[in-house]
């Protein structure tokens, strides 16, 4: 592996940890969005996430401000992507979307660039065709929190070279990841294979009125010891990107429970700004969640 100078298109939640955590590691990081706006708060976001490395990994002050200045920014794709090694998508769980952004990316980039989607759901064989180098392209998914939940699934689709597939499972390693991996496409690969059912469950119990909120979440951490349960995984996850999936399944399968569900994280949440613990509110308030309180889990 040769990787040296890596862009990162999408600046929300996770794509700002993958910039970060990348640069942390030494490598010289470009960060794309669709405009100036989303770009300063990407360097809000990534600013904020120095106290987590140094509350987490003990780094230092020094060794944080010198990945910061790793990192550059740009609106313009054809610029953040002009010397990619790789290109590691991060933008919304959108088939038009993302279809559209890997147009313009195989048009921009230089002939060695791999990319590398970070889909929670979508399967990159859904867009190796829209890349124009379906051999150079395959999926690299990372969990909310990277820096300590340090999880990189890689996988492949049909169309992958064997070479660029080990190449990313290096350069995970590089960026201080575990790399996982996934040798046949799977939706929601490992990770969310086992934790979308999970969230889908609380959102339904939610939006069909069983149980509110702090009772759901109250009963998975008791009976299964997880330090958070499913609404304070979807505050840290953002709730714009459960309903992207959400509604996904509800237009695919007309299913009135999700059409429902997804009504209701749009109104009761999105539309009044409680988009999850990135802007201290979501499901929960923060900081400080109910569910960090002592005596949350007593009777």
């Amino acid at each position: 592996m040769n990787y040296q100078n890596i862009t990162v298109a999408g600046s929300g939640v996770l794509g700002s940890q993958i910039a970060y955590q990348t640069a942390y590691h030494g490598f010289h990081v470009f960060v794309y969005d669709i405009n100036d706006e989303a770009l300063e708060k990407a360097k809000e976001r990534i600013s904020k996430l120095k106290s987590s490395y140094l509350e987490d990994l003990g780094a230092t002050e020094a060794d944080l401000d010198a990945a910061y200045d790793r990192i550059s920014f740009s609106s313009d794709l054809a610029k953040a992507a002009a010397d990619a090694d790789l290109v590691i998508e991060a933008i919304p769980e959108v088939v038009d979307i993302k279809t559209k952004f890997y147009n313009q990316l195989g048009e921009v980039a230089p002939e060695k660039t791999v990319f590398a989607t970070n889909s929670s759901t979508l399967l990159p064989s859904q867009f190796a065709d829209a890349t124009g180098r379906p051999e150079k392209f395959l999926a690299l998914h990372f969990a909310n929190e990277i820096w300590k939940n340090n999880t990189a699934e890689i996988m492949k689709h049909p169309g992958t070279d064997n070479q660029y597939f080990e190449e990313v499972i290096e350069f995970a390693k590089a960026i201080g990841m575990v790399a996982l991996p996934l040798h046949k496409e799977q939706p929601g690969y490992i990770l969310n294979s086992l934790l979308v059912p999970l969230l889908d469950a609380a959102e339904l119990l939610l939006s069909n009125e069983v149980a509110d909120v702090e009772t759901i979440d109250k009963t998975w951490m008791i009976a299964t010891g997880a330090p958070k349960g499913p609404f304070a995984i979807l505050d840290v996850v953002g709730i714009t990107t459960s309903y992207n999936i959400v509604k996904a399944k509800a237009d695919k399968t007309g299913d009135p429970q999700f059409k429902k569900l997804a009504e209701l994280l749009k109104t009761e949440y999105i539309d009044k700004g409680k988009l999850g613990a990135a802007t201290g509110e979501g499901f929960y308030t923060y900081p400080n969640p109910s569910y960090e309180q002592p005596g949350f889990l007593d009777n």
